[in-house]
């Protein structure tokens, strides 16, 4: 049985494996540059444009403008990175990301930061839980969601070799390596963290390893809990998705807004082909005020609080 657990030594800040890869791969391909509204720190890109300064775009605080230059760049030939905040590069430049990039159909890789309520307290202005719901729709933009170092570099090395705009989403909150055997990046396919046949947790993103934890926890209890980890969340995996429903039931678990994110699209699915009990654990809308810990605790997104979804996932079953 292929499980994960968080260990005290394996949790790490994703944003910095992603620089890393992104400089390796920068090494090897004069193509690459980065693109910034003026978050070469928060994006982690200090290194980066120490070892390559004349490929770095800063265009300061004017995030639609920052769109539209990945956009000319990658018109011209090159692979623009566009690095900025997930609230701010999808919010502020939706129009941009979906007419300059999506609808252009170019070659442009958007790297949403510090999302979901990794800046906590600034509240509901910098929190970025409606990016999925926007972005989904937009069928030909693949979106990414790593849940920890190694599928992040992953994530990059893909992004760059892939030839169709990206969105990866990335955040600033650390979070455990998955120990699973014989790992293998497919972006499309959902990856197995954990076998069970009573019901099925799907998670994404730095809840992944919140969700293994749960399945422990419900394995206490007698029941058999799958675990998986949709990393990509456009396209979906509708294999994994046809046999999560065999299980009964599906709890789905995001840090961001049920309402059209991860939860809304497995709901959909389900409904169209073969209709289960799913429960949602993520954010009904805006929050208030508090730290990362908090909002987690707050609305479910614990070991416990994911236990529970199961739980009432079950007695809803048929």
């Amino acid at each position: 049985m292929a499980t994960a657990a968080p260990t005290a030594a394996g949790f790490q800040d994703c944003r910095n494996i992603w620089v890393s890869t992104l400089e390796q791969l920068a090494e090897a391909d004069p193509r690459i540059v980065a693109v910034v509204n003026d978050s070469v720190g928060s994006s982690k890109l200090n290194s980066f444009q120490k070892k390559f300064p004349d490929r770095v775009v800063n265009v300061g605080i004017a995030e639609q403008v920052m769109v539209g230059v990945g956009a000319g760049l990658a018109n011209g030939g090159r692979i623009p990175f566009v690095s900025a905040a997930s609230c701010f590069i999808t919010g502020r430049a939706l129009e941009q990301v979906k007419a300059d990039i999506a609808y252009a159909n170019f070659n442009v890789k958007l790297v949403g930061q510090s999302s979901g309520v990794a800046y906590g307290e600034l509240g509901a202005t910098h929190h970025s839980i409606e990016d999925f719901a926007w972005l989904r729709p937009l069928a030909n933009l693949t979106v990414i969601v790593p849940a920890d170092a190694w599928e992040t570099a992953e994530a990059v090395k893909w992004a760059a070799a892939h030839d169709g705009p990206v969105f990866l989403r990335l955040s600033r909150m650390p979070v455990p390596d998955l120990q699973i055997p014989n790992r293998s990046f497919r972006p499309g396919k959902a990856e197995t963290v954990r076998q069970g046949g009573d019901l099925t947790i799907i998670a994404c993103g730095t809840t992944v390893h919140l969700a293994a934890a749960a399945a422990e926890r419900l394995a206490t209890e007698g029941i058999a809990a799958r675990v998986l980890n949709f990393s990509t969340i456009n396209p979906l995996d509708e294999e994994a998705l046809h046999a999560a429903s065999a299980t009964g039931a599906i709890v789905t678990v995001e840090e961001a807004s049920v309402r059209g994110g991860l939860g809304g699209a497995v709901a959909e699915f389900t409904a169209a082909h073969k209709p289960v009990p799913v429960e949602r654990v993520g954010f009904p809308g805006f929050l208030p005020t508090g730290s990362v810990d908090w909002l987690f605790r707050e609305y479910g997104l614990s070991p416990e609080g994911i236990e529970a979804a199961a739980l009432r996932a079950l007695g809803r079953r048929g």
